[in-house]
């Protein structure tokens, strides 16, 4: 009888842990402080140049989204995240500091590589 109950309790954790995983990996969970949480698009009118620079620490949509919004939170510049590349596109209305750029992401969470 005690086989059975521990199996039975195994089982049980496996398939929540299971469960959770699959709605993590959906973007559907609170991981990374997200939710249902979208940030707002930020669109620039006069998009000067473009750079792309690579990210560590996005896992999931979620991270995605902070970064986003940590990077569109600065004057003159627009982010488009991609977690599974690990990248990031900015494009610059006004000229900015690469530093800045490093400081924002650092702030959410992340690491600049390059």
């Amino acid at each position: 009888m005690k086989d059975y109950v521990i199996i039975g309790v195994i089982v049980l954790i496996v398939a929540l842990a299971t469960f959770y995983t699959v709605k993590h990996f959906k973007g559907e969970s609170s991981c990374c402080g997200g939710g249902g949480y979208r940030p707002k698009r930020k669109k620039l009118k006069n998009v000067k140049y473009r750079k792309t620079f690579r990210v560590s620490g996005m896992h999931c949509i979620n991270c995605k989204r902070r970064v986003e919004e940590a990077v569109n939170g600065i004057k003159g510049v627009a982010c488009k995240a991609d977690f599974k590349k690990g990248e990031i596109e900015l494009s610059y209305e006004d000229d900015v500091p690469d530093e800045i750029i490093k400081v924002k992401i650092e702030r959410a969470g992340y690491t600049l590589v390059s």
